[in-house]
């Protein structure tokens, strides 16, 4: 089982190496998950040793934010960010937070990310929605940022910034 960022960036490549990690054995069917980076795999171990996270929800967590997206979120103390995550409620994304914050250790990178100028939750809101949809997530950044560049559409409404999104791909 691999994320949607691990699939975008090995279906660009004809060589791949994976960082495995098996983490359930039930009746005999262990579950594989695998991971084209390092950092991404650290994460996961990380969210999957917070009580009430398992491999599912960590690994649709790492589907729907970069690991600096996630490592920011769990460092400002955004649970809104980590609820807006599909399959992950108010007590799951607060557990989160008190359980990792300041434990993040190289993915602290995330912070800056969060606080640079170009940061707009609206953007990050319709972002996250097309990656739920299955789009990929560099396709929905770019077919996002189309979508206000050339079509001048504002930020101030989301669901207005996806339709125009949607246009673009």
């Amino acid at each position: 089982l691999v994320s949607l960022n691990t699939l975008s960036k090995l279906s660009q490549q004809t060589e791949a190496q994976l960082f495995i990690v098996s983490v359930y054995v039930r009746d005999d069917n262990p579950r594989f998950y695998g991971f084209a980076e390092e950092d991404e795999r650290e994460l996961f171990r990380k969210l999957i040793s917070v009580s009430g996270v398992g491999g599912g929800s960590a690994l649709l967590m790492l589907s729907s934010l970069s690991p600096a997206e996630i490592a920011g979120a769990i460092n400002t103390a955004n649970v809104t960010m980590l609820k807006s995550i599909k399959g992950i409620g108010d007590k799951t994304a607060q557990r989160i937070v008190v359980d990792l914050k300041g434990k993040m250790g190289k993915h602290e990178g995330g912070i800056s990310q969060i606080l640079t100028t170009s940061y707009n939750k609206n953007k990050d809101e319709a972002l996250l929605a097309l990656v739920t949809l299955g789009f990929p997530k560099a396709a929905a950044e770019k077919a996002i940022e189309k979508a206000v560049k050339q079509q001048g559409i504002g930020t101030d409404n989301v669901e207005l910034l996806i339709k125009s999104a949607l246009k673009n791909f």
